[in-house]
């Protein structure tokens, strides 16, 4: 085998495994809108904006073997990785409530919006942007190694 065959095996499992969180993400967000009936917030469509793509684009991938996928799932990854991370902030009330995007519509910060009764939405999506982000610069290191 080859050092490069040898890179995408290696680069393969971490790139299959942040599709499957991308994966579950989606359809977690699917499953609270659709089935729960609990409508998104503004700042949960700019975060699934970013979410739902990286499951077509770390399937393709995936299904391709191709180790470069890192170069543009990534800014995908990080830009949903900021707006999560601003949506904790206000969910958490650590910037002003007179920043708040979500003033009109559905809030993300009322008890509907937990799961398991403790565990916010907002903190599930930063946590999955923050595993995929973590999986593609494995693959990053694994590619150039």
């Amino acid at each position: 085998m080859t050092r490069v065959e040898e890179a995408a095996d290696s680069a393969w499992t971490p790139m299959f495994l942040a599709w499957m969180v991308a994966v579950v993400a989606t359809f977690g967000a699917l499953f609270v809108g659709e089935v729960m009936g609990q409508l998104p917030c503004d700042l949960c469509w700019h975060q699934r904006v970013f979410m739902f793509p990286l499951v077509a684009v770390l399937g393709v991938a995936v299904l391709r073997s191709d180790t470069e996928a890192w170069l543009y799932a990534l800014p995908l990854a990080s830009l949903g990785w900021l707006v999560a991370a601003f949506h904790n902030f206000l969910y958490f009330e650590i910037i002003p409530k007179a920043i708040k995007p979500c003033s009109e519509g559905p809030s993300c910060s009322g008890d509907g919006m937990t799961i398991l009764g403790s565990i916010p939405l907002p903190l599930l999506s930063l946590a999955a942007f923050t595993v995929i982000i973590a999986l593609l610069l494995m693959v990053r290191r694994r590619t150039f190694s």
